[in-house]
């Protein structure tokens, strides 16, 4: 179970893949990660530029100047940022039971604001709301995205949490 928020390491993951793929400035990662998300998160400037300072720092990036955009600091990977982002894509690799656990504890926390009795949470008129309809809604989305990512029609799978664990053989704590 997660405390909050996206796995650790995820943003300076996804800011070396980034600057892997070309030189970029902080904002412009910003909008980058907000745009992989379908545009339903986009992490702080208070999380990004101390991330590239980082690296920089480290040796991981280097600051380069444009002459088309002297005013903006850009970031290039430097070999060694280019060996962090194998090591780290590795990592992030044994993370997707923490990305599994952040959408399915969200989702939970809607569904108990949904049902359970003890919340009193207001229906607002022309607002998202706690019940069934957009819980269902939300769910269609995840279906549809998957559809769209593995190209595939979803189906519905029987499995409780441990037999698909022991499917795919993955050892429970």
């Amino acid at each position: 179970m997660r405390k909050s928020g996206p796995p650790k390491g995820l943003i300076a993951y996804l800011v070396l893949e980034l600057l892997e793929e070309k030189p970029r400035y902080g904002y412009e990662i910003l909008k980058e990660i907000k745009d992989i998300s379908g545009g339903h998160w986009e992490p702080s400037y208070g999380s990004v530029y101390p991330i590239l300072y980082k690296f920089e720092e480290k040796g991981w990036a280097e600051r380069i100047e444009r002459e088309d955009e002297p005013d903006r600091k850009y970031f290039e990977l430097t070999a060694e940022g280019q060996a962090e982002l194998e090591d780290r894509r590795e990592s992030s690799a044994q993370k997707a039971h923490d990305f599994a656990d952040v959408i399915l504890g969200f989702f939970h926390v809607y569904a108990a604001f949904s049902t359970d009795e003890r919340f009193e949470v207001p229906e607002l008129e022309g607002e998202w709301r706690f019940d069934e309809a957009f819980s269902a809604w939300v769910v269609e989305q995840v279906v549809r995205h998957h559809e769209y990512y593995f190209d595939t029609e979803f189906e519905r799978i029987a499995d409780t949490p441990e037999e698909f664990y022991e499917g795919q053989g993955i050892e429970t704590e």
